[in-house]
């Protein structure tokens, strides 16, 4: 089998699995260990996969899904910045609530393989993290949307209310001076849920969300503790957040990936 044969079916199979082990990996292609370490070496550094203690884990591009396809191509670069400043805001330890947002996968794909409790009601945020040995997972359920992969309704809502998550990383369609908005009713519901559980409020939004208004009120600036943008954020925008008392930080596009790994 060709190399680049074998490094796709490869990925594909770490892919649909989210996790596998090196000796079940070199038994489906039918080559030995080191030929899949060394192949594991390629797509890491491609960012398609992560390796930890007996296998590997998937964490290449998000799902084929309308929510992840309309988002990607766009502002991709500035997710991946901020989801990089937000993993440092994450403790070993900490109970996390993910929501279902792009740039919180993108945050979700860099804790992969840490000591955490994640809560979450993403089918493809849960996928990632659904054979890791270090996390405890906990799925909300409810109603599916197709169009995101994520829970809603009360079923889901009722379900967090009983929770309490030390942080809550959300993300957002729009922010204006009264607050953060979304397109969908029963998702705000239930990220009204998660900021009520959480302790801490972290936001994760680019800086496009800024003077764009939706459907939805989500919460007003005052229920969020910290958020996270790139730096295209202009410094009307920094001053209506720091007069809100919001601790902002700024994603530093010169920071490699590799310093927060």
């Amino acid at each position: 089998m060709q190399a680049e044969v074998r490094r796709a079916r490869l990925l594909e199979l770490v892919r649909s699995r989210g996790f596998a082990s090196l000796p079940d990996l070199a038994s489906e292609l039918e080559v030995s260990e080191s030929t899949v370490r060394r192949d594991l070496d390629s797509l890491e550094d491609l960012g398609s996969a992560k390796r930890t203690h007996g296998g590997v884990f998937y964490t290449g591009p998000a799902p084929n899904l309308p929510h992840f396809e309309l988002r990607q191509e766009m502002q991709w670069e500035k997710k991946r910045q901020i989801a990089r400043a937000a993993s440092t805001l994450i403790e070993d330890g900490d109970t996390v609530l993910l929501d279902g947002g792009s740039t919180t996968y993108e945050l979700a794909q860099l804790l992969v393989g840490r000591t955490l409790q994640v809560v979450t009601n993403s089918l493809p945020v849960a996928n990632l993290f659904m054979a890791s040995s270090t996390t405890d997972l906990i799925f909300v359920g409810g109603y599916v949307h197709n169009r995101t992969g994520v829970s809603v309704g009360p079923y889901a809502t009722e379900m967090i209310a009983k929770l309490n998550a030390r942080r809550a990383v959300l993300s957002t369609a729009g922010i204006t001076e009264q607050g953060l908005y979304n397109s969908n009713l029963l998702l705000v519901e239930t990220e009204q849920a998660m900021v009520r559980a959480a302790g801490e409020v972290i936001i994760v939004a680019d800086s496009t969300k800024f003077g764009r208004q939706s459907l939805a009120h989500q919460c007003p600036l005052d229920e969020i503790d910290r958020l996270v943008v790139d730096d295209q954020i202009t410094p009307d925008w920094l001053e209506v957040l720091q007069t809100a008392g919001i601790d902002t930080i700024v994603a530093d596009s010169s920071t490699p990936p590799e310093a927060v790994r």
